[in-house]
């Protein structure tokens, strides 16, 4: 690896110690670059997820070289199992050669540390209550330079210099705003709000989604524009929750946290999700879907994760795409950081945004289409009613839920999906 250029500069800065730029800044540090990886807050601490993770997932996780065993804190998934439309239906995490075939469960409080340890051990240079504020730019090319920072408890500012900056930092990416680069209104977005409550179905093996979310708290019952969950952690609770989608007029209208309380109120008693029962406050997210920050490298910043909007609009999950998002960057990086001249090293990074439509960008507007589809609580309905009944069909639906194919030599499902994303804009 070499020598760090001096304390506060280095070939790459990574803003942001979330799974986006912990993963980043671990291949970076791999290859031999030196990475500074500035995190806001210190760690342990606590982000809103729902805690499942899917073998997409967990493939990252494996790839990373981390400890995934039930010894070390993990608790195993099976598959989804899916309530809607009077029907129940539990379903297997698919057979794959490129994925494995479990998901796991953890707790984002120390998941998040994991990663950012994995990346110091590699070689990452993290400093913990690191507040990035303004870029710095170049004043003749409007290029990032690098990012002032208060750093500490006493808030020293702090000048971090380096030629390329990775913007980790999630959703509200002020770093990607300071640079100009605004949300786009015509992608999809999520919010997630959840608690955690003391129940005996903390080891459950199965991720539950209930397809039907209804507000029974009028004198009408609403079936809502989104989806429940209900994940065991193995440690004596539940994470229990609700996903819902920006694309209907309830959206606004409506308390989700209210929401959630009266879903759990119609739960069976003895699952234990009763207020008394209830070991956090709820909390809610933003979950920023289909590419919803654009361009993903403009002058020596990169987008990775939530602040380039990437999570999947099929099923809200960001941690994968974070993951993966993070080291194709990564890679881009190292390859630019080889080429001899300024222009070079441009055209490699410009490559960035390009791998990333063509790994992502038709799937994503498949999902998009999805999202109009079930915005509408009438469609939401009939599907999981319909849906339901046809254990292939729902197959065939989990797999392009979670984005899990084999890309060469899959079955005729695989090669279904695949076309479908092959086929579609990849805007």
């Amino acid at each position: 690896m070499t020598e760090p250029l001096t304390e506060h500069s280095a070939d790459v800065i990574v803003v942001g110690a979330g799974p986006a730029g912990s993963t980043t800044a671990y291949y970076l540090a791999k290859a031999g670059l030196d990475v500074l990886l500035l995190e806001k807050t210190a760690f342990p601490r606590e982000k809103v997820c729902g805690d499942g993770l899917t073998p997409r997932a967990t493939k990252q996780l494996v790839a990373m070289g981390i400890d995934i065993s039930e010894e070390a804190g993990w608790l195993r998934n099976k598959g989804l199992r899916i309530i809607g439309g009077g029907q129940r239906l539990q379903l297997d995490w698919p057979e794959l050669a490129s994925f494995p075939d479990y998901g796991l469960v953890r707790k984002r409080d120390d998941f998040d540390e994991t990663l950012a340890r994995q990346a110091q051990k590699a070689g990452a240079r993290l400093y913990e209550r690191c507040n990035v504020g303004e870029p710095v730019r170049d004043p003749r090319t409007g290029h990032i330079t690098g990012v002032q920072a208060k750093l500490g408890e006493d808030k020293t500012p702090v000048t971090f210099h380096a030629p390329l900056v990775v913007a980790a930092d999630g959703n509200s990416s002020r770093l990607s705003l300071a640079m100009g680069l605004h949300r786009r209104e015509d992608r999809p977005m999520g919010v997630a709000v959840r608690t955690y409550f003391t129940s005996p179905r903390h080891d459950d093996d199965y991720l539950e989604s209930w397809l039907e979310l209804w507000d029974r708290r009028g004198p009408q019952d609403r079936l809502l524009p989104g989806y429940g969950w209900i994940f065991g952690m193995g440690d004596g609770t539940s994470n229990v929750g609700l996903g819902i989608l920006n694309s209907s007029s309830a959206f606004k209208e409506l308390d989700w946290r209210e929401v959630l309380k009266a879903w759990c109120a119609s739960m069976p008693e003895d699952w234990g999700y009763t207020p008394e029962n209830m070991t956090q406050p709820i909390r809610g997210a933003a979950l920023p879907m289909a590419f919803n920050r654009q361009p993903h490298y403009t002058k020596g910043l990169l987008l990775v994760g939530d602040a380039g909007g990437l999570v999947n609009p099929f099923n809200g999950e960001g941690i994968a795409y974070a993951m993966e998002s993070g080291q194709i960057a990564a890679e881009v990086i190292v390859q630019a950081h080889a080429r001899a001249t300024p222009a070079q090293r441009e055209l490699a990074l410009h490559n960035y945004p390009k791998v990333l439509k063509e790994t992502y960008g038709g799937y994503y507007t498949l999902g998009r289409a999805f999202v109009k589809l079930i915005g509408n609580p009438a469609v939401m309905k009939i599907a999981a009613q319909r849906g339901l009944t046809h254990p292939v069909l729902m197959r065939f639906t989990l797999k392009m839920l979670a984005n899990l194919t084999d890309p060469t030599g899959g079955d005729a499902m695989d090669r279904i999906i695949n076309g479908l994303s092959k086929v579609a804009p990849k805007a």
